[in-house]
C-alpha cells in the first residue's frame, strides 16, 4: 500500500470504519512510514478538536422564527392552490366553444327526448306510444344529421373528424348527408379527415349513390393513403365500375410506386 491510499483512509481508521482486511494493510504501512504516522497524528488531533467543539444551543427566537417561516410556506401553498383553481376555470372557459355548446345541446335534447319517450310509454296505449316513439326516433335522426352537417363545415379538423363519427349512429343517411360526406372526401384539406370519411362512406355502401360517389372519387384523390384505401374498398365491394377510373389513375405520371402496385393488383382482382 502506498502513502496516498493509506492517508485516504485515516479518517475511516479513526472512526473504526475500515474493513478488517484493509485495516491490517493500513496499519502495516503506518508502522513503516514516518510521514504517514505524522499525518495520522495530525488527523487524530483535528478529530479530537472537532469532538470538543460545543454544540450550539438554539436561541430563544428560533421557535418564533420557525413558526413564522411555516406560516409563510402555508400562505404560499394556499396561493398556489388558488392559482390552480383559476387556471382550471380559464381552461373550462376556453373549452366552452360554440361547437361544444352544439354538442351539449344535442346531448340534452337526447335526454329530453328520452324522458318524453318514457312519459309516452307509461301514459299511452301501445298503438299510440309506438307512433310517438317513431316520431321521436325520426326527430333524433334529423337532429344527428343537422349536427353532422354543421360540424362538417367547421374550420377545425378535429371537429370535422367528430362530425364524421356521428355517421356510426345513422343507419340510413339522407341525400344531403351523403353529398356532404362525398364532398368532404373529395375536397377536405386534411388527409386524416378524408380517410375517416372514406371509412364512414364504406359503411353506407349499400346505398347506390354512395357506391357511385366512391367510384367517381377515385380520380379526384391526390393522397397516396386515400388512393390506396379506395382501391381496397373497391375490391371489398367488388365494384367493377371502378376499373375505368383506376386505369385512368394508373396513367398518372406522378403516381406513388406503392399505390401503382396496389392499383395494378386491384385491377387484376376485379377483372
Amino acid at each position: 500500500m502506498n502513502c496516498e491510499s493509506a492517508q485516504e483512509q485515516l479518517i475511516d481508521l479513526l472512526s473504526n470504519q475500515v474493513p478488517k482486511a484493509e485495516r491490517a494493510a493500513v496499519e502495516a504501512h503506518l508502522a513503516e512510514c514516518p510521514e504517514c504516522q505524522a499525518e495520522l497524528a495530525a488527523t487524530r488531533q483535528l478529530w479530537l478538536a472537532m469532538g470538543s467543539v460545543p454544540v450550539p444551543e438554539p436561541g430563544e427566537k428560533v421557535r418564533s422564527r420557525f413558526y413564522a417561516m411555516l406560516e409563510t410556506v402555508q400562505m404560499e401553498e394556499a396561493k398556489k392552490r388558488r392559482r390552480s383553481w383559476k387556471s382550471i376555470a380559464r381552461r373550462v372557459r376556453r373549452l366552452l366553444t360554440p361547437e361544444l355548446a352544439i354538442r351539449v345541446a344535442y346531448s340534452l335534447s337526447l335526454v329530453l327526448i328520452g324522458l318524453a319517450g318514457g312519459y309516452w310509454l307509461s301514459a299511452k296505449k301501445a298503438p299510440v306510444y309506438e307512433q310517438q316513439i317513431s316520431e321521436l326516433d325520426a326527430q333524433v335522426k334529423e337532429m344527428r344529421q343537422t349536427v353532422l352537417l354543421s360540424l362538417l363545415e367547421n374550420s377545425s379538423a378535429t371537429e370535422r373528424l367528430r362530425a364524421v363519427e356521428y355517421t356510426k349512429d345513422i343507419e340510413h343517411a339522407d341525400e344531403q348527408v351523403v353529398e356532404a360526406l362525398l364532398s368532404t372526401l373529395n375536397n377536405d384539406s386534411n388527409v386524416n379527415v378524408r380517410l375517416v370519411t372514406l371509412e364512414a362512406l364504406a359503411q353506407l355502401a349499400a346505398d347506390p349513390k354512395v357506391r357511385e360517389g366512391l367510384v367517381h372519387a377515385i380520380v379526384k384523390q391526390d393522397s397516396p393513403l386515400v388512393q390506396s384505401a379506395l382501391a381496397d374498398i373497391m375490391v371489398k365491394l367488388q365494384e367493377k365500375r371502378s376499373l375505368k377510373p383506376l386505369r385512368q389513375l394508373l396513367r398518372q405520371e406522378n403516381l406513388n410506386d406503392f399505390v401503382k402496385v396496389k392499383i395494378e393488383q386491384t385491377i387484376k382482382d376485379l377483372s
